[in-house]
């Protein structure tokens, strides 16, 4: 295809899949598409494995890496781990453990044992290491989520000549974006799963594009896409190609809990919720009793970054855990991030099955493009 983003990528289709599945990431590049490998929840000695072992699979193939690294957090290269457990409320502990109790779920020593930190989320001596990590392998994109990439990733990518790329969902931020030097923004409209803004993909990824006119910086839309069509229609925009994320979640690679597999494939596309209560940014994810519970007048303000994790991460776990085992209370809790096209993800297929039902997607809705203006 004719895009920029193959051209600055080396692939053969500009469909990029962002996942946590190392299998998964190597499946799309293979076919044609990139995989990119989210980077959160690991330590540079964990990614070092997985970039490992997509390196001896990908056979040359183009990949890339996705870290999360806030522009703002609530703590430091210096905060300690216990100092971090101590900024967390044990109301916020307590109200965790209640909606846990009401679905029939033990609490016992939910919280016992834990170790503070940032999780998934870097502050800029960690994000350090996982950049330094990253790339020591053979990657061709990485990308950072909630903010301006650290001024070492924007550094390194220039001397390497690896793609740096941005997630942004508002016109500001795209701005930002490009003033600070990035080589791509993948553009996200709220119907993104995860981490998500409150303009839909459809009205975000113009305004953008109108926003940076005349700037040398491809987007890629993102925000609900999981069909071939979508991707024709943000390329009509004027997207050089797409940003994926959900629809790998229900692949037959994918790590994704059986559990929670399964619920996204039952579905609708109104079955999701934007919340702060999950890592105490606005994430979308597929609505539970656990998610209505912190929505509900009786819920603890969630905290701020990376503290509400604290009290997410550890009861959600034990959820998911126990909803594998059949306990009834778990499986109607059990919740996990996932965009608005969740209501279109209605079967288990193979990585490669989707790559190619999205691309024959792609060109029957060109064909029909083409054929409304009359070109033959």
């Amino acid at each position: 295809m004719k895009s920029p983003i193959c051209d600055m990528l080396g692939i053969d289709f500009p469909l990029i899949a962002f996942t946590h599945c190392r299998d998964v990431v190597v499946e799309v590049s293979k076919a044609g598409g990139m995989g990119v490998l989210g980077a959160a929840g690991h330590a540079a000695e964990t990614l070092e494995i997985e970039l490992n072992w997509i390196d001896e699979h990908i056979d040359g193939k183009p990949y890339g890496v996705d870290l999360i690294a806030p522009t703002s957090m609530a703590t430091r290269d210096d905060t300690t781990p216990q100092q971090t457990l101590e900024m967390v409320p044990e109301d916020h502990r307590d109200f965790a453990r209640s909606v846990l109790a009401q679905h029939n779920i033990d609490t016992k020593d939910l919280y016992r044992g834990q170790v503070g930190g940032g999780g998934g989320f870097l502050t800029k001596g960690r994000a350090t290491n996982i950049i330094d990590v990253a790339f020591s392998h053979p990657i061709k994109l990485i990308a950072n989520a909630l903010g301006v990439p650290p001024r070492y990733m924007l550094e390194m990518g220039k001397e390497r000549g690896v793609v740096v790329a941005a997630l942004v969902g508002a016109r500001e931020h795209a701005i930002k974006q490009v003033e600070a030097g990035v080589d791509v923004l993948v553009v996200a409209g709220t119907e993104a799963g995860g981490h998500c803004g409150e303009v839909s993909t459809m009205v975000l990824v113009p305004e953008v594009l109108q926003a940076i006119a005349g700037r040398d910086t491809p987007v890629l839309a993102a925000g609900g896409i999981v069909t071939g069509r979508q991707m024709a229609a943000c390329m009509a925009m004027g997207a050089a190609g797409c940003w994926t994320g959900s629809m790998w979640l229900t692949t037959a690679e994918a790590e994704t809990s059986p559990v929670i597999k399964d619920k996204y494939v039952q579905a609708s596309s109104r079955q999701t919720v934007r919340s702060q209560a999950r890592t105490g940014k606005y994430s979308r994810q597929l609505r539970s009793p656990w998610t209505d519970a912190w929505e509900s007048e009786e819920a603890p303000t969630p905290l701020p970054m990376p503290l509400q994790s604290l009290i997410s991460e550890p009861a959600l776990a034990r959820v998911t855990k126990l909803a594998e085992g059949g306990h009834d209370g778990a499986k109607h809790l059990a919740t996990s991030f996932v965009g608005q096209g969740v209501g279109l993800m209605n079967s288990i297929q193979t990585t490669r099955q989707v790559v190619f039902e999205f691309m024959e997607d792609f060109l029957q809705a060109t064909e029909r493009l083409a054929a409304a203006v009359g070109d033959e």
